[in-house]
């Protein structure tokens, strides 16, 4: 008896083992597949902030490269002009007049002179907005004067009298000192309102190499901090720039680089801004690296009032003096929002399942053991002597064919014990086969339930997985479907920004300022561009393969009409990147003489191939052309490529390609169609972008490619194919 006890007590009901199992390998594999969806979005935001980082610090090099060249551009254009004579300093009158209309075509803050007689005149943008000109003697007291002028530049009135000497001045003693063009200690004046400048600045010389004195040429910093507000980082990032020994200069923040005090002007050191970003960061880079070594683009991660924030430190330098450091933050939050949302909607996902997965089981075990327990019920009360039992038929097959052989055997019972009743005299000589029957029927009763129950099993373990899996698909066709929302919210705030810009046609200054430094614009018409020049990129890439296919495979493909000169404006798209002006060489200018030419029949993703080696190549040349010729030729002989289309005869069109590039030789255009053959540098080129292109056209389309070059003045190939591959005569 305490064996059986001890049986008893160590197994486990038929419900819990179907049940718990599968719901603990749901748990189990939906955490782990959240728990590595979290990290991935982890990784993935280290990533993204990198980029965004070194992005966002390579729009403010550009930014102030462009930015500061213009004052030391126009220094050398004035001290040339005067060198020449064409400008005589010491009528200040007219040099003031001349420096008026210079501030009216460049965002300066100042323009003057200082001579070595102690004169000096300059024109000026003290408030920002409204442009004076100064003129002063060598005379003290109040020998500068400050006068408003009309619309021509003519003295108007005296608006202001105050004290200057050149030379007390760092504004005229260090160019003076230095003999070069260099960028001065940046000046901090308050003339009433603040004025806080980097003032770029050269000595001046007569025909006769004779110091004349100085030229300047001012920014006012506060325009820096304007263009680092308008960039779109993100609420909380920060983007500040900053001297060595850690003088701010301008910030992407509210805050000023300066402040007042008892009017006057006080430049801020980053460690003391009233930011706590910029003064956390600023403290941080002071204490482990200084602000003077750091010599090259430095990244880390520091924790501002207890969040984390991605920090990038980068130096910038120029050839007159210049030594500055900008750095970029940006806060992990602004990457961790849809994470932790995502990871919410994990979690709600997983319990879900985990709900759906234990009512499932519950449902399909209560389904699979009740026909059991009343098949077990009846067994014992037959084992109790009532013989008297039937088992209803189950919807499970295989329980139902055991219940019908229970309920036959159950027949047969009653029959034998009515047979025993009726022949008691033959009962005691047949007891013994009766019993072996009843064993052989038992034994066959448990191998069957045996059965049933594994083959239940694996059905509802089937089951099980297979809703599992439904349940899994669901949320990635979603995340997947959502990709294609992409371009239509793109399309929604574009079509926003343009309902507000027609019933608000003038928006106020700072808008209208921050639309102008993103080109917004540009951004309106570029934008849906970018999104079409994505598809189409990838739908040139598969018909790139496919045609590699077909040519090394010289597979057969169905001809389709296509119209070829939309084949012609895809594969420019494509090339846009390297037809547009870089800062190492000018645009490409495409001139296209394009004709009116039906459908032709052809293959087309082949046809665009040859399209595109012809392009790349001729972009090769011109590049290889632009880096012999100096600047000026490249001004008054801009690179070009000419596409022209036209019809041969009513069953032939031409497509002709020209560039006024490098040229081929003639010993070379013998063998451009030949495999492998490249003039290129080893690794630029393989040899067989010419060789296939001439493939395609002859034996797959059985037309013509012709290469026609002059050295040094430019190549052209010419492309002939019929209309209809069906046409076999030459036109």
């Amino acid at each position: 008896m305490k064996s059986q006890y001890f049986l008893r007590d160590k197994t486990f009901p038929l419900q819990l083992v179907l049940v718990v199992p599968f719901v603990l390998q749901i748990f189990a594999a939906v955490g782990f597949v959240g728990y590595l969806s979290f990290k991935n979005g982890q990784s993935a935001v280290n990533d993204l902030a990198e980029q965004l980082l070194d992005r966002t610090s390579d729009v403010v090099d550009e930014r102030l490269k462009s930015y500061l060249a213009i004052p030391q551009i126009l220094n050398q254009l004035n001290a040339d002009v005067i060198r020449r004579g064409m400008l005589d300093v010491r009528d200040r009158e007219v040099v003031g007049k001349y420096f008026w209309d210079q501030m009216q075509a460049y965002d300066l803050t100042y323009i003057g002179i200082g001579l070595t007689t102690g004169e000096g005149v300059g024109a000026a943008r003290y408030d920002g907005k409204t442009i004076t000109v100064d003129d002063w003697t060598a005379t003290l007291p109040n020998n500068l004067t400050n006068y408003a002028v009309d619309s021509q530049g003519n003295r108007t009135q005296v608006s202001d009298r105050w004290d200057w000497d050149n030379f007390k001045e760092t504004w005229y003693t260090e160019p003076i000192a230095a003999g070069k063009p260099i960028w001065a200690k940046i000046t901090a004046l308050n003339l009433p309102t603040p004025y806080i400048a980097a003032s770029a600045s050269r000595p001046i010389y007569d025909s006769q190499n004779r110091l004349l004195g100085m030229i300047a040429a001012d920014i006012h910093l506060l325009k820096l901090s304007d263009f680092l507000h308008s960039l779109e980082i993100s609420q909380s990032g920060q983007v500040f720039i900053m001297e060595r020994d850690g003088t701010l200069i301008a910030s992407s923040g509210t805050e000023k680089p300066f402040t007042l005090v008892k009017k006057d002007i006080k430049r801020v050191q980053a460690t003391d801004s009233p930011s706590p970003i910029i003064q956390t960061i600023a403290k941080h880079i002071q204490s482990s690296k200084g602000f003077g070594s750091i010599t090259g683009d430095t990244d880390f991660q520091l924790d501002v009032q207890g969040e984390p924030y991605f920090i990038d430190v980068r130096p910038w330098r120029d050839p007159y003096g210049l030594d500055w450091l900008v750095v970029t933050s940006v806060p992990e939050t602004a990457f961790m929002a849809q994470i932790n949302a995502n990871t919410r909607t994990t979690i709600a996902l997983c319990f879900g399942a985990l709900v759906g997965a234990i009512g499932i089981g519950l449902f399909t075990s209560r389904w699979l053991v009740h026909p059991i327990l009343r098949l077990n019920q009846a067994s014992e009360a037959m084992a109790s002597g009532n013989l008297e039992q039937t088992v209803p038929a189950s919807n499970i097959q295989e329980l139902n064919t055991l219940s019908h052989s229970f309920n036959h055997m159950a027949g047969r019972l009653r029959e034998l014990f009515t047979a025993l009743e009726h022949s008691k005299e033959v009962l005691e000589g047949r007891v013994d086969e009766r019993t072996a029957e009843l064993k052989n029927a038992l034994a066959e009763l448990q191998r069957t339930q045996a059965q049933v129950v594994q083959g239940e099993k694996m059905s509802s373990l089937g089951q099980l997985v297979a809703g599992v899996a439904h349940e899994i698909n669901n949320p990635v066709n979603f995340i997947h479907g959502n990709l294609t929302h992409v371009q239509e919210y793109t399309e929604d705030l574009l079509e926003f920004v343009h309902l507000y810009q027609q019933h608000y046609p003038r928006p106020a200054p700072e808008i209208q300022s921050a639309a102008e430094d993103i080109d917004l614009e540009f951004l309106q018409a570029d934008l849906p561009k970018m999104l079409a020049s994505m598809q189409l990129g990838t739908d040139r890439i598969r018909q790139i393969i496919l045609s590699l296919r077909n040519f090394s495979r010289m597979d057969e493909a169905e001809f389709k009409a296509v119209d070829v000169h939309e084949g012609i404006d895809s594969t420019l798209m494509i090339l846009q990147h390297r037809l547009k002006a870089r800062p190492e060489q000018p645009e490409i200018e495409i001139v296209k003489h394009y004709a009116k030419l039906p459908l032709v029949e052809c293959y087309a993703g082949q046809l665009n191939q040859v399209f595109m080696n012809i392009l790349v190549n001729a972009i090769d040349a011109i590049e290889e052309t632009n880096a012999k010729r100096p600047y000026q030729e490249l001004k008054d002989h801009p690179s070009r490529i000419t596409i022209r289309t036209s019809m041969v005869d009513a069953g032939w069109i031409e497509v002709a390609i020209a560039d006024n590039g490098v040229g081929i030789a003639q010993a070379v255009q013998k063998r451009i169609f030949d495999p492998f053959f490249t003039t290129k540098a080893l690794g630029k080129g393989t040899g067989m972008g010419m060789s296939i292109s001439y493939q395609i056209i002859t034996e797959k389309h059985r037309g013509r490619l012709e290469c026609i070059s002059t050295p040094g003045r430019g190549t052209e190939f010419i492309i002939q194919i019929p209309l209809r591959q069906a046409v076999q005569q030459a036109p």
